[in-house]
């Protein structure tokens, strides 16, 4: 029987039933008076010199307010992680769709006129649209060599280990971009107050980012900065960075227009101009021994940035350290880079470099399994990480090391040893449709790399107002069910029913900073503070009472949600208003505290202890192809995952069948390219597709607790993990229904073609010689 009464309970959604009737606002949803519209002339080239606007004469430009670089009262750029993105350009234009100047007007029909009547004169200048292009550096993007980040991992002696091996095997692996396709496109509204406060309400999911990005370029004081957060329609990391770009323009315009001002985007202009997933080449060179035993790896990691780094640091941070996979390496040199190139800045995405990185890794051990004669898990059960083992970073598993657990139970749960006997045996018979089964393993790690969470000051506020507890907290919902999860942890240290406990939208002049809505860290790092506040609370209202009855505080006792004082029992409500009552305001904040290490990290190094906690997932995928039209769809999946305790059973699913379908989509029909002018090759949901429920496959969904120390409650993160796996499983099953090997993602039925016409014509050259 558990300990909790709600940790691991599925209750409903506090913030279903506003949604389902359509109660609830998202940016556009707010009426404000007399607001006018915002607009953006974007860049119609990849790469060329501004001279000028041409603005027709002929149009009435009193109506309107125009802004351009030389208009920003602060610093032109964007505080993100480095300063490099600037809010306007100024003269060098770097990308299709690059902001060149603003435009805010009374209506949609006025500001469409003024757009309209905006040519902005550019010398073009030769691009570079491609990684490889980037890499020769002929076309300067950034920098003299146009690499954005570089990071370096080594461990043993790499000569040493290829020396001993006794297969030594190379393979290249690409992916694409892809992109976020949250249900609500990206939009914010600013109101200029007329005592110099900035309102902004941006559809986002860092709201102290966005708060500190205004402060920066509009040269306002922060406590002049108010960021309120109405509903956020999905993010996966699209509303990490950009509502901080999006914020800075609206605000200039109402600032500098004297008015309300909206910026919404549609479809078209949200996938044309926001960031997406990095594309990655990655190359892999492994020694094994003949027993399948991994002796040495060598990995050159390239992501593509786009024109500035916006998230990109970050992203190429985890990418390398997720580079190795689960495995124990003794032997390993690894280098991730990332290239600037010119076309939309790339930004984060749910998984954040580690699916790039684990398809790479997942795919060459495919490809190693074939060479071997194993299968693919008999290979991997070989060289999984397992407790005490050490990353090639030189992180030791200490807790929580599911690698093979979930594996097995996947494996297990989805009769895949089976099946992919079957259905190797069954490609002899020729059939129309095809079936295949194939699997991958794959980690993550929870919060920000290195020491960032240590750093971070993430702080929580609990009080007490009109008869129950707030968590007060930045950490913003966006479906993903914080605004949920939070009051469960709260109810659960308080001792009271969740009911009695609510988490409001993010709003800079009530919530302290508890960090952004990123990097699979609310429920672990949040949580935990939430816990500290909520000791805290329970603190302050025990020394309240100690005080009130005469005794030292070591004589008032809590135990779910009742203090014992001079034997009689106050339950936790009951105190709390009287504490209100006698002493006005009620509250507590809570801060993350994390274990300690004796290997704390080395950004010089670039080694140590980078995440406190791990995350473990298994996925097996089973697929069936269609021989006429090479169409593959996957038609069951099982998930098994370990997410240290489960605070949310039902949430914590969904969030695992949703990645995964992501992840799918991601490895087969999300194909997004850059075309040779520049621009991206879809810019309509018709010409970029995503997964349906008639793309969705039938579920098995398991998952293995296994607290961490380092969350609340024992919970560690799992939002992004499962985006990680599902790709080169969805690839490794395709091996399996076709006898072709496919090296990248998304792998479509084009490309499918192409490998089994290229598989024919060895067939028959091979008969004829």
């Amino acid at each position: 029987m558990s300990k909790f009464k709600i940790i691991g309970t599925s209750v409903p959604r506090l913030d279903g039933m506003q949604k389902a009737t359509g109660q609830i606002r998202f940016v556009n949803d707010y009426d404000l008076p007399e607001h006018w519209v915002g607009g953006i002339v974007r860049s119609r080239v990849p790469h060329g010199i501004l001279r000028g606007f041409d603005r027709d004469p002929s149009f009435d430009w009193s109506q309107v307010t125009f802004l351009t670089a030389a208009d920003i009262p602060g610093e032109n750029f964007v505080h993100i992680v480095r300063d490099d993105y600037p809010v306007l350009t100024n003269g060098h234009v770097t990308y299709v769709t690059e902001a060149l100047a603003l435009i805010a007007a009374p209506d949609e029909r006025t500001l469409r006129a003024a757009m309209a009547a905006t040519t902005p004169r550019i010398d073009p200048l030769p691009a570079a649209l491609t990684m490889d292009e980037g890499l020769t550096a002929k076309v300067k993007v950034w920098g003299e060599d146009n690499i954005l980040d570089e990071y370096h991992v080594e461990c043993g002696d790499i000569k040493k280990g290829f020396a001993e091996a006794d297969l030594i095997l190379e393979g290249s692996y690409e992916t694409g971009l892809q992109e976020q396709m949250y249900l609500e496109t990206q939009g914010v509204a600013a109101i200029p107050h007329p005592d110099g406060t900035l309102e902004i309400i941006p559809s986002l999911q860092c709201p102290y980012y966005v708060q500190n990005a205004v402060v920066h370029a509009l040269a306002i004081p922060p406590e002049r900065v108010l960021i309120r957060q109405p509903a956020t329609g999905g993010g996966f990391g699209g509303k990490e960075d950009y509502p901080s770009m999006m914020a800075v323009w609206c605000g200039f315009l109402a600032l500098k227009s004297g008015h309300p001002v909206k910026l919404i985007y549609d479809r078209k202009e949200d996938i044309e101009s926001t960031p997406k997933r990095h594309p990655s080449k990655v190359h892999h060179r492994m020694g094994f021994k003949k027993d399948g035993t991994i002796v040495a790896m060598e990995i050159d990691l390239l992501l593509d940035g786009g024109a500035y780094t916006t998230l990109t640091r970050v992203v190429l941070q985890r990418a390398t350290l997720h580079a190795a996979g689960v495995y124990t390496v003794p032997h390993a040199k690894i280098r991730g880079r990332a290239v600037a190139t010119n076309t939309p800045p790339t930004g984060a995405f749910r998984g954040f470099g580690a699916p790039e990185a684990f398809f790479a890794v997942e795919r060459h051990l495919d490809r190693a399994a074939q060479k071997l004669g194993m299968d693919p898990l008999d290979l991997r059960l070989k060289n999984l990480i397992r407790k005490g083992d050490l990353f090639p970073f030189n992180q030791r598993i200490e807790e929580g090391a599911s690698a093979e657990a979930v594996l097995l139970r996947a494996a297990e749960l989805s009769g895949y040893r089976e099946k992919r006997s079957r259905y190797e045996a069954e490609r002899a018979l020729n059939k129309r449709i095809r079936h295949g089964i194939g699997l991958s393993i794959v980690m993550h790690g929870g919060g920000f790399t290195g020491s960032g969470e240590d750093n971070m000051g993430t702080t929580v506020r609990v009080d007490f107002r009109d008869g129950g507890f707030r968590v007060l907290a930045s950490s913003v919902e966006m479906g993903q069910g914080s605004a949920t999860i939070l009051p469960m942890v709260a109810a659960e240290a308080l001792g009271v029913g969740l009911e009695h406990v609510v988490a409001p939208p993010a709003d800079t002049n009530l919530v302290p900073n508890s960090g952004p809505t990123v990097a699979s860290r609310t429920t672990m790092f949040v949580g935990a503070a939430t816990h500290d506040a909520c000791r805290n609370l329970v603190a302050r209202i025990g020394d309240f009472l100690a005080q009130q009855n005469g005794c030292a505080p070591s004589e008032v006792v809590f135990d779910e949600g009742s203090f014992s004082v001079k034997g009689r029992s106050v339950s936790i409500l009951e105190a709390a208003a009287d504490f209100v009552s006698r002493e006005g305001e009620l509250c507590a904040d809570g801060t993350y505290k994390g274990p300690a290490t004796n290997n704390p990290w080395n950004e010089q190094r670039f080694s140590g202890d980078a995440y406190k906690g791990y995350s473990w997932l298994a996925t097996v995928v089973e697929l069936e192809v269609d021989m006429d039209t090479y169409e593959a769809n996957p038609i069951n999946t099982t998930a098994v995952a370990e997410m240290g305790r489960v605070i949310h059973p039902v949430l914590a699913a969904g969030q695992l069948a949703g990645g995964v379908l992501q992840s799918l989509g991601w490895a087969h029909i999300e194909d997004l390219t850059v075309n040779p002018d520049g621009a991206y090759s879809a810019s309509h949901m018709s010409s970029y597709l995503v997964p349906t429920t008639l793309d969705t496959p039938k579920w098995t969904i398991d998952m293995i607790e296994a607290p961490s120390p380092a969350g609340g409650f024992g919970a560690k993160g799992m939002g992004e993990l499962p985006c990680n796996g599902s790709a080169p499983a969805f690839l490794s099953a395709l091996d399996n229904a076709l006898d072709v090997f496919a090296e990248r993602a998304p792998a479509t039925g084009e490309y499918l073609f192409g490998l089994l016409e290229a598989k024919r014509k060895q067939e028959v050259k091979a008969v004829a010689s």
